[in-house]
C-alpha cells in the first residue's frame, strides 16, 4: 500500500507541472469521493495495527502535497490572468484625472430656504395646499365674489368651473383657518399659475410665499414691526421698509410695502430705477369677511396677511433684471449662484 501511495503523489505531481492541465479534474480523480486517494483510504482496514498510523500519515502527507500543488497552480493562474488584464486595461497614471462636477441649489431654491428659516426664528411654521385649488378656496373665502376682475379666464388657469390652478398660495391660508383656531402662525411657499404673456418681468408659473397671523390683540404695528425684521435679515441691517395705501379684496386696510435700495441705500441707482425703493410685497390687516368665514369671530381675533413673489425677492436679491433666466436653465447664469 506505500507503494501504491507514492505512485499516486507521483501520477498527481507530474501532469500539475504542465500549465493546460484541467485542475478540477486532477482534483476529482485524485481527492473526490470516489478518486484514488480515496479508494486506498477505504481499504485500510485491511492492514494490520501496528501498519495503519505509519499509512495513514503517508496519506495525509499525500493529500497534503497534492492540495498544495494544486494550490500553488491556481495562484500562479490568478497571477499570469491578472498580468494578462494589465496589460491589456494599461493605464497611464500620469495623466491628470477629470473632477466631477458638484451641483448647488438653484438661486430660487436658495432664496426660498432662507426666507423660511427667518421666519421660522419668528415662531412661523410652514403650511402647504394643493396647487389645483376649488374656486371657493382661491377666490369666494377671500372675500373675491363672482364678477371680480381677478377670476377672469384671461387671468386665471380654469380647469372646470368650479376648479382652477391656484393664483396665489392665499387658499393654504383659508384650510389652515378652518382646522385650526388661534393663535396662528403661518407662512405658505409654493407655485402660483396667471395666464400672463412670458416676459422680462412676468411669467406665468412663479413661486410666491405668503403669511398669516391670528391672535387676539394683532395690529398694523405689528406687521410693520415683522416685516421690518424680514427685510433686515433679509437685505440687510440698514434697510427700512415703507407702506403706501392699496387695496385687496382679502385685507382692510392694505398696504404696498416697499424696501429701501440696497445698493443705492435711497440715493437711486439702476437697480432701483432711480426711485430708491423696491416693491417687494403686499400685505394688510385680514378682513373681517375672511375670519367669519373661517369660522373665526372678528370681534374677538384680528390679524395680518401678507404675500411676496421669491422671483422677485431673488432678482432684487441679486440684481437680476429678467425673470425668464431662473427656467431657461443656462449653466453660465446658474454658476453665478
Amino acid at each position: 500500500m506505500r507503494e501504491k501511495l507514492e505512485q499516486i503523489r507521483s501520477e498527481a505531481l507530474r501532469p500539475l507541472a504542465d500549465a493546460g492541465t484541467d485542475l478540477e479534474e486532477i482534483r476529482v480523480r485524485f481527492l473526490g469521493k470516489k478518486g484514488e486517494l480515496t479508494n486506498v483510504l477505504r481499504s485500510m482496514g485491511q492492514l494490520s495495527p501496528e501498519e495503519r498510523p505509519k499509512i495513514g500519515q503517508l496519506a495525509n502527507e499525500v493529500r497534503q502535497s497534492i492540495e498544495d500543488a494544486i494550490k500553488a497552480r491556481t495562484e500562479a493562474a490568478k497571477g499570469r490572468a491578472l498580468d494578462l488584464k494589465l496589460k491589456a486595461e494599461k493605464l497611464d497614471v500620469t495623466m491628470p484625472g477629470k473632477t466631477p462636477e458638484v451641483g448647488h441649489l438653484h438661486p430660487l431654491e436658495r432664496v426660498q430656504r432662507e426666507m423660511e428659516e427667518i421666519f421660522i426664528g419668528m415662531g412661523f411654521s410652514i403650511a402647504e395646499g394643493p396647487d389645483v385649488e376649488y374656486d371657493y378656496y382661491n377666490f369666494q373665502a377671500l372675500n373675491i365674489p363672482e364678477g371680480h376682475p381677478a377670476r377672469d379666464t384671461q387671468d386665471t388657469f380654469y380647469i372646470s368651473d368650479s376648479v382652477l390652478l391656484r393664483s396665489q398660495t392665499s387658499p393654504v391660508q383659508v384650510r389652515v383657518m378652518e382646522k385650526q383656531k388661534p393663535p396662528i402662525r403661518i407662512i405658505s411657499p409654493g407655485r402660483v399659475y396667471r395666464s400672463d404673456e412670458l416676459d422680462a418681468t412676468h411669467s406665468p408659473l412663479f413661486r410666491q410665499m405668503e403669511g398669516l397671523v391670528v391672535d387676539k390683540g394683532i395690529t398694523m404695528g405689528d406687521l410693520k414691526g415683522m416685516l421690518e425684521t424680514f427685510a433686515k435679515r433679509m437685505f440687510g441691517s440698514s434697510t427700512r421698509i415703507r407702506f403706501r395705501p392699496h387695496h385687496f379684496p382679502f385685507t382692510e386696510p392694505s398696504a404696498e410695502v416697499d424696501v429701501s435700495c440696497f445698493v443705492c441705500g435711497g440715493c437711486g441707482c439702476r437697480v432701483c430705477k432711480g426711485e430708491g425703493w423696491i416693491e417687494i410685497l403686499g400685505a394688510g390687516m385680514v378682513h373681517p369677511f375672511v375670519l367669519r368665514n373661517c369660522g373665526i369671530d372678528p370681534e374677538i381675533y384680528s390679524g395680518f396677511a401678507f404675500g411676496m413673489g421669491i422671483e422677485r425677492v431673488t432678482m432684487t436679491r441679486y440684481g437680476i433684471d429678467d425673470i425668464r433666466l431662473f427656467t431657461d436653465n443656462d449653466v453660465r447664469f446658474l454658476n453665478q449662484f
